[in-house]
């Protein structure tokens, strides 16, 4: 198995230290609207539910007659939903599918999101433990499923490890889905896309304090870029990196990313070939100068 020197200290990691980012220690600085609904679509959800809930140590909130299955890491909701023709989805390919905020004001979210888009899209949802009680559409016509509740996972935050605190989005143009996470939801753009955005990229990061998200450009050519659109990956924050690689190795393929990619020290294809990163010491901006890592 190739191992990635997760203690190199590459450029990005040496700017960091010197700009001496604090650590999160809490939730203080979580948003109103934090993003904790990521789903999946899946011809076999039970199995690739399964897989993280034993990789991950998620805990099962449940399942439905129809086979969905919801996990939790103490924060989010991760569904697996059995693709089929009765979710009426406007892309019914099977993989990572949409991203889910709660929100502290239904109504008050609601007004920004026709605010902001006049014409925008809303449709009912089915509530319950596996969906939210209201879809929006991004402007690249992403769903994002809205509820008031915390999506049937635990109301308080366990910090503990294995934790989701990345997620990337593939947009056409990613300062239009930025300024739409920022003016309906309340993410604050982080110090790592101002500096991005100074070298000429189009490649946009936010936070809400919890999560960093990214939004990259579908079309890029940029060593590395994965082409997916909508949601591409989503990174778990591990404290025993050598534990975990050495059993996900016996399931799939476990190979080191390229040292001039930034951020998470391993990127891995599920059963399904859906992408997950694996952080241990880099970690992930989740608000202005705020870096979440299991160190």
């Amino acid at each position: 198995m190739k191992r990635y020197n997760a203690t190199k200290p590459t450029a990005a990691r040496r700017r960091r230290k010197q700009a001496a980012p604090m650590r999160i220690r809490g939730d203080s600085n979580m948003i109103a609207n934090p993003m904790r609904y990521l789903a999946f679509l899946s011809d076999d959800p039970g199995a690739l539910a399964d897989f993280y809930a034993r990789h991950f140590a998620l805990d099962e909130l449940g399942r439905s007659n129809e086979g969905d299955v919801s996990l939790s890491d103490g924060f989010y909701n991760i569904t697996f939903l059995r693709r089929r023709a009765g979710l009426n989805e406007l892309h019914n390919d099977t993989g990572l599918h949409h991203v889910g905020i709660q929100v502290a004001d239904i109504g008050e979210v609601t007004r920004e999101y026709l605010r902001c888009m006049p014409d925008g899209v809303m449709v009912p949802e089915p509530g319950g433990l596996h969906f939210g009680e209201r879809r929006f559409f991004d402007p690249e016509c992403g769903p994002v499923s809205i509820s008031a509740g915390s999506f049937g996972a635990p109301e308080k935050r366990d910090r503990r490890m294995p934790r989701i605190a990345h997620i990337a989005l593939n947009a056409l143009i990613p300062q239009r889905m930025l300024e739409f996470y920022s003016s309906v939801f309340g993410f604050r753009e982080v110090t790592t896309s101002l500096a991005w955005r100074a070298n000429g990229r189009e490649n946009r990061f936010a936070g809400d304090g919890v999560t960093n998200l990214a939004i990259h450009p579908f079309y890029c050519d940029t060593e590395g870029h994965e082409a997916r659109f909508g949601v591409n990956h989503f990174g778990f924050l591990v404290d025993d990196m050598d534990h975990k690689l050495d059993t996900l190795s016996k399931e799939i393929e476990v190979v080191a990313r390229p040292e001039s990619r930034p951020f998470a020290e391993y990127r891995l294809l599920d059963p399904e070939g859906n992408k997950f990163d694996l952080s241990e010491t880099k970690g992930w901006e989740v608000d202005v100068d705020v870096w979440d890592t299991a160190q």
